[in-house]
């Protein structure tokens, strides 16, 4: 079957809608024909009927040539009879063997026609599961597996790797893999899957003078190993018709970490990651993004290899794929594992059902389509416009949103509905229009409006220089101590400051404010 479908390049998605489409015809021929010969069946007897008594003179009622008509008219119902009844049991059989059919292979899309079925269906759930108790499994109780080590503490500070290997991972030689191993040759202690690792890299200045160090954070790409690290980064060119840069850090690991290089690395760190359980899960990645997704697919095989996965990955075309080819063996392996690659623009050398599975952008139209109901968890990682739109849609679709994890690319902040959080000193409430910043070492203070961004966009404007790496709350570069007032998170952060201490790439004020900076 699967080499039929490959030959003549059907994914199974369409052949399941072409054989439920036949099914819908001969269902409505076999049912016309039923109708037919029911009705040809009354007719017929009444104009029999009429001819033998009305048209034959009484004087010939009885010779030869009125009861052979009689038999006529007895062996033309007859017939009747039995077409009417074929037709009748194939309408039976069709209709049954489309009712089959639906309910194998078509249920997502029989129930997703029932309006507001599937978010009322995923409510109900999410009610049953707080009356029961049971979070985020609704209606069963689903046994613990042993997490990854949780009771890590990792190191102080940065510690040096040296890169073992390097492996390029793509056809367009855009996403490289560093295996990293530390110098003291000691044992690695576990991380959670979809963690990250801070870098602290010196790179050239732009101007081709010395070097300047900056800060960076990767996600690790593979399960924990006890003696190495996995990082897969990809070379950000700059954008098309800009006089922006490169991206420094991915260019710097691609065109001068090589193997032997040594690097300084702060442990494993990030609230992003795999939750313990086995509840089945939905990973989504676009992009690079799949590397934090892969972390989370490599320790499911290697800890809970019956759990169930589905795996949608998009790209815009297959130069763009990462990991295709480890990805595929697995989902071929285990049925367990579904796999969905989604080329949005994909090459004239690309086959649907061969080198991916859908045209188009990845999409909650296409887990309607895809995925039974149950209580899945979605772990996303993407662009910021496609992690938006896919949040947004996935609590319009009924999905709680303790069942949605997400890590965004870069500086980014994706709309939620928890509340934001807080790091405090001493606050004084003030309105959003009207709070005060000051700057106590460099003696500044200046209004703050929300137009200002972050903390350290506002710091910037005012020509205050703080370090910064990650932007994006991951790395620490930027904490700050906090003097007096409060300050918000726009998101929550990976980097964990201690109590009083803000991280001003991803806060803002909240009252008038006083920061050791």
């Amino acid at each position: 079957m699967i080499a039929v479908l490959a030959v003549f390049d059907f994914s199974p998605l369409q052949v399941s809608a072409t054989v439920s489409r036949s099914l819908v015809i001969a269902l409505f021929l076999s049912t016309s024909a039923t109708l037919t010969t029911g009705l040809l069946m009354v007719d017929n007897a009444r104009i029999l009927g009429i001819a033998t008594t009305s048209w034959i003179a009484p004087a010939y009622a009885d010779n030869d040539e009125a009861v052979g008509l009689g038999h006529q008219k007895r062996l033309f119902s007859s017939e009747l009879e039995e077409l009417h009844e074929i037709a009748a049991n194939t309408t039976l059989v069709i209709a049954a063997i489309h009712i089959g059919f639906i309910l194998a292979f078509r249920r997502r899309f029989a129930l997703n026609m029932i309006p507001g079925f599937e978010g009322l269906a995923r409510r109900w759930r999410g009610l049953a599961s707080k009356a029961s108790g049971v979070g985020g499994d609704y209606l069963r109780s689903i046994p613990a597996v042993n997490p990854p080590k949780e009771e890590v503490v990792g190191w102080s500070g940065f510690r040096n790797f040296k890169v073992a290997r390097r492996v390029i991972e793509d056809s367009a030689q855009q996403i490289c893999s560093f295996y990293l191993e530390p110098e003291d040759r000691q044992s690695l202690l576990s991380f959670k899957p979809g963690q990250f690792l801070t870098f602290r890299l010196d790179v050239p200045k732009a101007d081709g003078g010395c070097t300047e160090q900056i800060t960076r954070c990767y996600s690790l790409s593979d399960a924990p190993h006890s003696d190495h690290y996995r990082v897969s980064i990809k070379r950000v060119p700059s954008p098309p018709r800009s006089d922006h840069p490169p991206g420094r850090s991915s260019n710097f690991f691609h065109d001068h970490i090589q193997v032997g290089t040594t690097l300084q690395v702060r442990a494993p760190s990030g609230h992003f990651y795999l939750e313990p359980g086995s509840s089945p899960i939905v990973l989504i990645a676009g992009g690079i993004g799949i590397t934090p997704m892969l972390s989370m697919f490599n320790w499911c095989q290697a800890h809970q290899p019956e759990r169930e996965v589905w795996f949608f990955y998009g790209v815009r075309n297959g130069k763009e794929t990462a990991f295709a080819a480890h990805l595929s063996a697995i989902a071929a392996a285990k049925p367990s594992v579904h796999l969905r690659l989604c080329f949005s623009d994909p090459l004239p050398e690309d086959q649907l059902g061969k080198d991916f599975h859908h045209h188009g952008r990845v999409d909650v139209n296409l887990f309607r389509m895809e995925l039974p109901l149950k209580p899945y968890h979605y772990y996303i990682c993407g662009p910021t416009p496609m992690m938006e739109t896919l949040v947004s849609a996935l609590d319009d679709w009924g999905v709680p949103d303790s069942h949605i994890h997400l890590e965004a690319f870069g500086p980014a902040s994706i709309k939620r509905r928890k509340p934001e959080t807080a790091a405090t000193g001493s606050a004084i409430t003030a309105p959003v229009s009207d709070i005060t910043v000051t700057f106590a070492k460099s003696g500044k203070q200046a209004q703050w409006s929300p137009q200002s961004g972050s903390l350290l966009e506002f710091a910037e404007s005012q020509g205050i220089a703080i370090d910064s790496g990650c932007r994006a709350g991951g790395c620490g570069t930027c904490q700050t101590t906090i003097r007096s007032g409060e300050v918000s998170y726009r998101q929550s952060p990976d980097y964990d400051p201690e109590p009083g201490i803000c991280l001003m790439c991803v806060c803002t004020p909240k009252t008038h404010v006083t920061l050791e900076a």
